[in-house]
């Protein structure tokens, strides 16, 4: 039940993901992606805020149930961005700084770095003879 709940979750958030990004790049114009910037701050915002509820110390605790479905599947769907800054964020409230910064060093430039081999090697496969 807990993979139904994720997959229901992702699909609303993808669609979300896909509406607001549309919806923005139709404003502004596509020159810088300020669709996919506004998707990854709120979506990190978001996840926040659940992260907050989901502490087991907190007058308002959110169930496993709904934690899977809002922050694995809705803004798991809607930005991976999120997760990669609530792991950072725990780094850091652990204290462990150099995690914290390794990882995000690591995780964009080896993110770029797979982007732009795949890209190449995309374009190579997808030449005309």
């Amino acid at each position: 039940m807990t993979y139904l709940w994720i997959a229901i979750g992702g699909a609303i958030g993808s669609i979300a993901r896909y509406g607001l990004g549309t919806s923005i790049a139709r404003l502004v114009g596509g020159a810088f992606p300020y669709g996919t910037l506004v998707i990854n701050v709120t979506g990190s915002f978001v996840i926040g805020i659940l992260a907050a509820l989901a502490v087991a110390n907190g007058r308002m605790i959110l169930p496993p149930s709904a934690r899977f479905f809002t922050m694995a599947g809705i803004c798991g769907g809607y930005t991976t961005f999120s997760g990669f800054s609530l792991e950072t964020l725990v780094l850091l409230h652990e204290g462990k700084w150099p995690s914290a910064f390794a990882y995000m060093v690591l995780s964009v430039t080896l993110s770029l770095l797979a982007v732009s081999v795949g890209y190449s090697a995309a374009l190579r496969l997808n030449a005309q003879p």
